[in-house]
Order: C-alpha cells, then sequence, then structure tokens
C-alpha cells in the first residue's frame, strides 16, 4: 500500500470531536449552585428573562442570567417555596436583578442582601418589606401580589452623617440599607486607631519576652522545689 501523499484526503477523526463536545458541555454545565436551588428555569416572560435577553453577552441557565465569566447577574427564584433564600444566596451577590416573589418568606431579609452592592431592581412577595426599608430605595412599588425595590441607595450617603466611621476610616456601601467602615491605607484596629502595621520585629521581641518569663517562671519553681526536698 503506498503512502498517502500531501493531497490525500484528511482521515476523520469523529472521537476527538466528540470529545471536545462533551469537554464544551461539562464546561457549560457548571454553574453556582443557587441556581438549580429549585426546579425548573427562568420564564420567558419574568423580569430577569428580559433583562437577560437584553444583552448578547448573558445567557440563561436553569434560574440564572450569567455572564461569560460565569458570574449571576440575574436570579429567578419566584414560587419556589422559600421560607428564606437559603445558605447559597450569597452566590448571587453580583445580581442587578432578583426576583423573589410568590414565596413564604421572612419579612427581615436585610442580613441576606450582604454585600449584594449591584443590586438596582428586587422583586418580593406583597407582605415583604424590602431590605433596609424604604429610604435604602429610590422607588419602591407595591402591586396586588408582589412589590419591586428599584434603585439602591448609597446608605454612606444617604445617612446624611459626615460622621458616621472614625476618622481614618471610609463608609462603603455594603448591600441595601447597609454599610461598613473600612480603615484607610496605614491604619488598622479598633476604630482605626492604629497606625502603621504589626512588624515582625515586635512579634518576635513579645515572643522573646514570653520565652523569658516562662524560663524564669520554671527555674524559680524548680528552686522552690529543690529547697523543699
Amino acid at each position: 500500500m503506498s503512502p498517502r501523499g500531501p493531497c490525500s484526503p484528511s482521515i476523520p477523526l469523529p472521537w476527538a470531536a466528540a470529545l471536545l463536545l462533551a469537554l464544551g458541555v461539562e464546561r457549560d454545565l457548571a454553574q453556582p449552585e443557587i441556581c438549580v436551588h429549585c426546579p425548573g428555569s427562568v420564564r420567558n416572560l419574568s423580569e430577569v428573562a428580559s433583562y437577560c435577553k437584553h444583552t448578547p453577552e448573558l445567557k440563561l441557565r436553569a434560574r440564572c442570567c450569567l455572564n461569560q465569566e460565569g458570574a449571576i447577574l440575574g436570579l429567578d427564584l419566584q414560587n419556589c417555596s422559600l421560607k428564606d433564600p437559603g445558605p447559597n444566596f450569597s452566590q448571587a451577590h453580583t445580581a442587578v436583578i432578583i426576583d423573589l416573589q410568590a414565596n413564604p418568606l421572612k419579612d427581615d431579609l436585610a442580613n441576606a442582601f450582604r454585600g449584594f452592592t449591584q443590586l438596582q431592581t428586587l422583586i418580593l412577595p406583597q407582605d415583604v418589606n424590602c431590605p433596609g426599608g424604604i429610604n435604602a430605595w429610590n422607588v419602591v412599588t407595591s402591586y396586588p401580589n408582589y412589590q419591586t425595590c428599584q434603585g439602591q441607595r448609597d446608605f454612606c450617603n444617604s445617612t446624611g452623617d459626615t460622621e458616621i466611621c472614625p476618622e481614618n476610616g471610609s463608609c462603603v456601601p455594603d448591600g441595601p440599607g447597609l454599610l461598613q467602615c473600612i480603615c484607610v491605607d496605614g491604619f488598622h484596629g479598633y476604630k482605626c486607631m492604629r497606625q502603621g502595621s504589626f512588624s515582625l520585629l515586635m512579634f518576635f521581641g513579645i515572643l522573646g519576652s514570653t520565652t523569658l518569663s516562662i524560663s524564669i517562671l520554671l527555674w524559680g519553681t524548680q528552686r522552690r522545689k529543690a529547697k523543699a526536698s
């Protein structure tokens, strides 16, 4: 049998194509656990689906709208029989829109949304208040079966208190109606009053002093035992 020349047709490799396809499907199926927190997928007429379809780079997967990096920008958990958002809810802290309507949720959801600084539209059951209260949002609208909280406010600017953080601290938003004080560079500790960093020299100095104190204590104990005997 003569060897194939350079112009010979290439041999198809269906197994290689199948392998690449399988790897692509495996990558495509990888998604945060909160996206499959309850069965089903995002409904076509939901606000999350509408938001997701208006941006070509976004894609709907289970109950989520994901960007190309896999971050959650939309989450639709409506009608999931939820009493609380669940332990994996923090995976959606990057979301811009979240729908939680038609769930028997508890009223106080403030801490559940800690870190959700990008959230701009939140849809809740009609009897559940917007996290942070009405002052944490630009517009709160009630409907017969649900309500919407829109336009999350920067609570650092909304309080009107210029001294809400210590002198060497900076206020940053931490979710609807929530904030935190971050020490500026060069300061740390209680009320950001300590300046500089905890040096290794100081650490070893303290460690050496502690070792010396223990040695003296042990030496004194041994001497007392020796006298007693």
